[in-house]
């Protein structure tokens, strides 16, 4: 018997080659680094990232401000990095604050993820920590990541954002859950950029100078405290002034109200992750404290403001590939992804001399590369030679790898994330409803049904599929926005 999907149209990649797994990137191994062969992979990350200009295709509504980080507590047996290399160290910091779908134009007060992209300008060379304030995103493997973004933009049909792209999305993705809920709830909305934490998000490697390493993930906790929107006075603040948020930053640094965020990090050794409770390496997932309780490090303030925002804050770069000795990626598939991603959207969208510009280039040392010409190239290299080995006194390699080898094995392929104990897309999201109080989860049923409310009256699979992930995280949270969503549909 015939299936719908034999009757459909085959997945092929641009040059017409069919698909064979549009859900996983290839890996060496399963739950090793992604495989520079995968041409799927780049192909839709590559595409991606060339379909808007000039304004960035993701994040592209932002502020920024420069700062300094302090270091306030010893973490050299983690970590060789320099710039945390003793107590009291400073290191200069611009940090971007985004939200993630709307355009260059869009209002601040909107609910949607905030990016949290922190530049440290050391003197071994930028190091770039790009993430969220919120330790956990919708999907696990950067495959899906142009997918997930068309649902979240506006359609090419309608031109708007249409509920049905995304809740069709969301409930074929049951890995969105947590995130889900964490958009939805009272975070949702920060009431401005002071007020809300940052999260590394992803899980990244430390080396010591002994060669060992560790996992860690990066919190920012915001001094000024958590301060959010309800949707009505978000709805109210957009209309009556869309740059409120970049407002905001901007007059506190000008009264020398200096933001400021204490630093945590969570260490997991590294012959923990093979057999931890579920995978360290997923993005959907957070680590519980009371198994790697969380340890200060350091302080971070905001206290200069750029003196142009189109130099300083649009033309800005960031890319979770530029490392510094002693910290390194993670096999995390959604951060393999972004290690190629980030940086080849900034060479389309500013320019391969992007590095160049004063808010890009480092600041505590000098880049001292061979590569040479592009688009406003400024000539700065003069007469030197631009290859290595060379005989005139070039820069030379030092051998030392920035970050620790990890071992990989098995057969390459499109391979699922390895399988752990408590490997599941509901049990956080339902721990996190449940640490709700009854005010939190009132509103949190609001927000996500009034959105569900708008699929189309002839979509109710869609609705089925999108509540059905929230039942499978608790009980009571689906069987509420059922309910709710039910009484709204009726209203239409």
């Amino acid at each position: 018997m015939t299936t719908q999907d034999e009757l459909r149209p085959t997945l092929t990649t641009e040059s017409g080659a069919p698909v064979a797994d549009n859900q996983n990137t290839e890996t060496a191994g399963i739950g090793g680094p992604a495989l520079l062969q995968d041409q799927l992979l780049f192909e839709k990350l590559a595409h991606f990232n060339r379909e808007r200009i000039p304004e960035r295709v993701v994040h592209a509504r932002g502020a920024g401000a420069y700062g300094t980080f302090t270091v306030t507590a010893d973490v050299t047996p983690w970590t060789r990095a320099a710039f945390l290399s003793e107590v009291g160290k400073q290191t200069e910091t611009f940090l971007r604050f985004s939200t993630v779908a709307g355009n260059l134009g869009a209002a601040d007060a909107v609910r949607d993820p905030r990016g949290f992209a922190l530049k440290f300008y050391t003197e071994e060379g930028n190091y770039d920590l790009v993430g969220n304030n919120t330790p956990v995103f919708f999907i696990k493997d950067a495959i899906k990541f142009p997918d997930f973004i068309h649902t979240q933009k506006r359609d090419p049909y309608s031109g708007s954002q249409e509920a049905d792209n995304v809740w069709d999305f969301w409930g074929l993705s049951p890995e969105s859950t947590h995130q889900v809920t964490w958009l939805f709830g009272d975070r949702g909305i920060p009431a401005t950029y002071r007020h809300l934490n940052g999260y590394g998000s992803h899980t990244y490697q430390w080396q010591n100078e002994a060669g060992e390493h560790f996992w860690v993930k990066y919190h920012f906790k915001t001094d000024q405290g958590i301060e959010n929107l309800t949707q009505a006075e978000a709805n109210a603040l957009a209309g009556e002034d869309p740059d409120s948020h970049q407002r905001d930053l901007r007059e506190a640094i000008e009264r020398g109200e200096f933001p400021t965020w204490t630093v945590q990090v969570q260490i997991m050794p590294a012959a923990d992750a093979a057999t931890y409770r579920f995978n360290p390496f997923d993005l959907t997932k957070v680590w519980p404290h009371e198994d790697y309780p969380p340890i200060e490090i350091g302080t971070l303030e905001l206290n200069r403001n750029p003196d142009n925002i189109f130099a300083e804050v649009e033309q800005s770069i960031f890319s979770p590939a530029h490392f510094v000795p002693g910290i390194g990626p993670s096999p995390d598939k959604m951060l393999q992804g972004r290690l190629f991603a980030y940086a080849d959207a900034h060479r389309y969208r500013v320019g391969i001399n992007a590095d160049h510009l004063p808010v890009n280039r480092p600041h505590a040392t000098e880049a001292r590369t061979n590569s040479r010409d592009g688009h406003l190239y400024d000539g700065r290299h003069g007469r030197q030679k631009n290859y290595e080995p060379n005989s005139f006194g070039g820069p030379v390699q030092t051998g030392r790898p920035l970050w620790s080898a990890v071992p990989v094995s098995g057969p390459t392929g499109n391979h699922e994330a390895p399988s752990h104990a408590e490997d599941d897309d509901f049990v956080q999201a339902g721990n996190l409803y449940r640490l709700m109080d009854d005010g939190e989860k009132q509103r949190l049923i609001e927000n996500l049904s009034g959105f569900i409310a708008k699929v189309s009256a002839d979509r109710d699979d869609i609705v089925e599929r999108a509540i059905e992930n929230f039942r499978r995280a608790d009980a009571d949270y689906g069987r509420r926005l059922e309910n709710a969503v039910r009484e709204l549909r009726k209203q239409k």
